[in-house]
């Protein structure tokens, strides 16, 4: 059970091409965001169809991963684990992220 323990697994559209970070030491980070979908039937029986985004974080090989073969609308399926950070922007207020750091990519082919 404990590799059910903060485990996510997601598939969905890349939004844009990963932005891919440099570290000082030579470590790869990219960050990327997922669109998932799902359709569903109102009360009124209509179908109905929502877009979630999920904020995505690579580091590492699977960052380099991310750099060379991921792009805009890519068809992808993640699993990583979820990670809530906290900061103040630039006028004082606290601001509350949500991501996923992602430890393996699937990539399908169309």
């Amino acid at each position: 059970m404990n590799t059910l323990r903060n485990s996510v697994q997601l598939i969905g559209n890349l939004g844009k091409k990963p932005e891919i970070i440099t570290l000082e030491s030579g470590k790869k980070l990219a960050k990327f965001s997922l669109a998932t979908n799902e359709t569903f039937k109102n009360k009124k029986g209509e179908k109905q169809s929502k877009t979630e985004w999920h904020n995505l974080i690579a580091w590492g090989k699977t960052a380099e991963i991310a750099e060379m073969f991921l792009d805009k609308g890519k068809e992808i399926a993640i699993q990583g684990k979820l990670t809530y950070t906290n900061y103040e922007d630039k006028d004082g207020v606290k601001r509350y992220s949500t991501d996923i750091v992602v430890s393996e990519i699937m990539m399908f082919s169309k």
